[in-house]
């Protein structure tokens, strides 16, 4: 059942994808002259950022849910959320850094948006470190769940640092069209759907890595 799910969230959000990217590259230019182009990495950079806050989202209830009942299938479906989440929010950094050369004439500004959203980069590449610095899996699930509960303090930091953001828009200052903000809205479903693929295939495997090597023993 996991794997025809997971199967289904993949195939659609590849091809949502696939025509995204299409449609994004399609698209006339804005008229402003800063962004008449640029803007087009809009369809990439907020759907990133998007599916990596629902990430860590869903890594903080997994890990609340371990340390409450103690399942150890919890702490690996909070480590597979973690990990999209950690790659998307990456990619959100990179694509943010390509806008901000184009708009802003500097890859970094040190704008608190910037700033905020590096800390949780950095937060969670902690989260990461943590749990390989353990070898006891007992003692690096449950470390790894509380720490993972004080990390995700910096995504409504990086969320709501945009209003303190001389530069970075705010969300209620985007103002696309009917037509870009249906792509956007596209986009957004595609991250999302190619989140819940990943996360049901790789929290299944890694529970079958555990299992046959002895871990939950």
């Amino acid at each position: 059942m996991w794997l025809n799910v997971s199967a289904l969230c993949f195939f659609s959000g590849f091809v949502m994808l696939i025509y995204g990217v299409f449609k994004a590259f399609a698209l006339p230019p804005l008229p402003s002259p800063a962004i008449a182009e640029n803007y087009r990495i809009v369809f990439f950079h907020v759907p990133a950022a998007v599916s990596a806050f629902l990430a860590f989202s869903i890594t903080l209830i997994f890990s609340v849910a371990f340390l409450r009942y103690e399942n150890y299938r919890r702490d690996l479906q909070a480590v597979s959320s973690a990990k999209f989440g950690f790659a998307m929010i990456t990619a959100a950094l990179i694509s943010g850094s390509i806008w901000a050369k184009v708009a802003w004439g500097s890859y970094w500004n040190w704008d608190p948006r910037e700033t905020f959203v590096l800390v949780l980069w950095f937060a969670y590449a902690a989260y990461f470190g943590l749990r390989a610095s353990i070898d006891d899996y007992a003692v690096k699930a449950r470390y790894s769940a509380i720490y993972s509960i004080f990390a995700f303090i910096t995504v409504p930091m990086s969320y709501f640092s945009s209003l303190l953001s001389p530069l970075h828009p705010k969300p209620f200052e985007v103002n696309f069209d009917a037509e870009r903000g249906m792509l956007l809205g596209l986009m957004i479903l595609a991250f999302i759907l190619l989140y819940i693929s990943y996360f049901l295939l790789d929290s299944k495997i890694s529970e079958i890595k555990e299992k046959v090597g002895g871990e939950w023993e």
